[in-house]
């Protein structure tokens, strides 16, 4: 994600002008009626922490079960930081053996996507699967070599897994998304401890998978991860087509979000907005084609903004254009300045807040 994580974790990433990459997911599990849930954080997770300071968005707010926010802690035993995600787990081991429920869900928080895991849980049932892993079809023009791929025979049992393989020898890939008994898990993280262990997939799906009945659940729905500049900055510009829009927003069930009390946007006179979402506290001035532009930005007079995504809370100055570029948040872009995205590449603008510099 080059500059853009450098002020926060990746889940915690702007999407659709209001909304965080980890709300996708807290909406999804909230939306399966799953009232427990742990998120683990580590690197620069400020902005995380103070998106998730209030559980009551996305209906977590319960006497039983609630949303609980977990980072490396030093014990007596143990002093590291998460080496992995089967690691991360396993110093949190204690929230899962205090927990009554008998399935877990694993997934990640950079994911733009929709799913029922209940019908995941009715698939891993019927299959009589250890584990089940939800996996996606990918189109050929995907650059599937940067995800985990898997290859399933006809009942849908996982034969082959590869992480990040140099060739590909299947289109279909690991969403991030895993399924399976508490028990289970805390059985194999217990042994991946033992063996000096700390990889979810490398050291779990992977190495058991001849062992343990691993199947695929197919998701056919819209999903997208973020891991890259490119894959957020197409995340974006899907929400500006119809039919993405009213799939997460129109359509049931709800995706949620932390509520900022803001005005509405206001666009003043002899503005010329095409194909955009404009989120709530932005004042606009100037032009704005094909492009994002998130909470409490101000867009001066005779600026031209084209298939660009500008993140919160960024003045930028009058006669000022901007095409194929990120503009990273709190940032003060001055008057008559020019960013461009050459030959097809995305750019990513990174500027000092000088409106409170001291």
């Amino acid at each position: 994600m080059q500059e853009l994580s450098r002020k926060r974790a990746v889940c915690a990433m702007p999407i659709a002008g209001s909304y965080r990459s980890i709300d996708f997911t807290l909406s999804n599990m909230a939306n399966s009626h799953i009232q427990k849930v742990a998120v683990f954080t580590q690197y620069n997770a400020r902005s995380l922490n103070e998106h998730l300071s209030s559980s009551k968005w996305w209906d977590f707010g319960r006497k039983q079960g609630g949303l609980f926010v977990l980072t490396p802690t030093v014990t007596a035993e143990n002093s590291n930081w998460y080496r992995g995600t089967a690691d991360a787990i396993y110093q949190n081991l204690a929230f899962l053996k205090s927990s009554h429920e008998p399935y877990v869900v694993i997934s990640s928080g950079d994911g733009v996507y929709k799913m029922d895991f209940g019908r995941v849980l009715e698939y891993h049932i019927e299959k009589k699967a250890d584990i089940t892993v939800v996996c996606k079809d990918m189109g050929e023009d995907t650059d599937v070599e940067r995800f985990g791929t898997v290859s399933m025979d006809e009942d849908g049992r996982i034969r082959e897994y590869e992480e990040k393989p140099l060739r590909a020898k299947s289109s279909t890939i690991s969403c991030g998304i895993y399924l399976l008994r508490r028990r289970q898990l805390i059985e194999l993280i217990e042994k991946c401890a033992e063996d000096d262990r700390y990889d979810f997939v490398r050291d779990i799906l992977i190495r058991y998978k001849d062992i343990r009945r691993i199947y695929g659940y197919k998701m056919r729905d819209y999903w997208r991860n973020i891991a890259s500049v490119e894959d957020y900055y197409d995340a974006n510009m899907d929400f500006l087509k119809p039919e993405v829009r009213n799939y997460f927003f129109k359509q049931h069930p709800d995706i949620y979000s932390k509520v900022d009390d803001l005005a509405p946007a206001k666009y003043n006179v002899g503005v010329s907005v095409r194909n955009s979402l404009i989120s709530s506290g932005c004042i606009v001035n100037g032009t704005v084609e094909n492009s994002v532009i998130f909470k409490k930005s101000y867009i001066g007079n005779n600026c031209v903004i084209k298939n660009s995504i500008i993140l919160n809370d960024v003045y930028i100055g009058d006669n000022t254009y901007i095409e194929n570029c990120i503009v990273e948040s709190r940032g003060t872009l001055r008057a008559n300045s020019r960013y461009v995205g050459e030959e097809g590449r995305i750019r990513v603008v990174v500027e000092r807040n000088e409106r409170y510099m001291v």
